[in-house]
């Protein structure tokens, strides 16, 4: 895969209104109206202005009208996750509130739905808040959109999945040992026939779960069963229709692992709407609220959240003291919890008990 430079790069300076007015050829009072969107500009200048600015990656800047420190910091993080109703991605907010908190600044997150564009857009909007560094749970396609912004000085760290095209720092979870370790955990109590349930199939990280299934069912001789794999489940209803059509067929699965949280709660549903939450084994990635007082209790593959969110935070901050360092990867182990429902034995009732 190709890179491009990242946070260890040279900076430049930012361009300015100035900058923009020189480029495009008109006078500075023009370049502030086509920022601000006032009227009385010709549609020809606008486009001058507009190229003149995305030629030299300027931004508008929404707090030039407010007090600022002398040295230009908003003493702000920007915070992009998939989805704050996640409850992970909600641990990882809080942690990194707590670490910013600790050096009195303040976090401003916002969700991207899995949506590049989205991503992209939440980014020019808290680059034109001025603030000091990002932290981004990356939601596909490649990030060297952020190379401008980065060679600027701005810390951007990588959470939860790598970057595309840019070298970056990154906090990430081990998805592909865990995920492994999960599947070798269901294999080890004599399931042959395991399922795999997970969220959008472009995701680096759901990616990286099912390779770890397959090296896990790989290295036991096992076959995976096309039927048995499903992902692109992007929310409950999904993953419970998905987990419902395995289950209810003339050979079910006799073990799934379920490779996210919010894809589990569609799971156990799905066993408890057939009667089938005793004789199915289940092992969850991540894990969840109230996970350990289900009948049985859920065993799952717990990644720490809080240690994600809060490694990420200190990054950005350390890269704010001391800038120019080079890229580093850090890796958040995770631990398997066994609490009743990944430690079934295989249903002999069940179709899925031929091999």
């Amino acid at each position: 895969m190709e890179t491009a430079p990242g946070n260890g790069a040279a900076t430049r300076s930012r361009a300015t209104m100035l900058d923009v007015a020189e480029k495009a050829g008109v006078s500075l009072k023009t370049v502030s109206r086509v920022a601000n969107n006032e009227p009385g500009v010709s549609s020809d200048t606008i486009t001058r202005v507009e190229a003149a600015m995305d030629e030299l990656g300027f931004t508008r800047n929404l707090s030039a009208g407010s007090l600022r420190r002398g040295d230009g910091r908003s003493d702000s993080i920007g915070l992009i996750l998939a989805s704050v109703d996640n409850p992970f991605d909600g641990a990882m907010h809080r942690a990194a509130e707590a670490a910013a908190e600790a050096r009195k600044f303040a976090v401003i997150a916002a969700s991207t739905d899995e949506s590049p564009d989205r991503e992209k857009r939440l980014v020019t909007a808290l680059i034109s808040r001025r603030v000091d560094g990002l932290i981004i749970t990356p939601s596909g396609g490649d990030q060297k959109y952020l190379l401008p912004e980065m060679e600027l000085g701005t810390p951007v760290v990588m959470i939860d999945r790598p970057p595309v095209g840019i070298e970056a720092d990154c906090v990430l979870g081990d998805h592909l040992e865990a995920a492994r370790l999960g599947t070798e955990h269901l294999i080890s109590f004599g399931h042959r026939r395991i399922a795999f349930l997970g969220d959008l199939a472009h995701i680096a990280s759901v990616i990286a779960r099912l390779e770890g299934f397959n090296a896990a069912m790989k290295a036991a001789g096992l076959a995976v069963d096309p039927d048995l794999v499903s992902v692109d489940n992007h929310s409950e209803n999904t993953a419970f229709g998905s987990a419902l059509r395995m289950i209810s067929s003339a050979n079910p699965p006799t073990a799934i692992f379920a490779a996210q949280n919010m894809v589990t709660y569609g799971v156990v549903r799905a066993l408890y709407e057939r009667n089938l939450h005793k004789r199915i084994a289940l092992v969850s990635f991540d894990d969840f609220h109230l996970a350990d007082l289900l009948d049985p209790k859920i065993t799952v593959i717990a990644q720490d959240p809080y240690a994600i969110g809060r490694a990420a935070c200190e990054r950005v901050l350390e890269r704010l003291d001391n800038p120019g360092q080079p890229p580093k990867t850090t890796i958040i182990p995770a631990r398997l919890i066994r609490r009743g429902s990944g430690e079934l034995p295989p249903d002999s009732e069940l179709g899925g008990s031929r091999n």
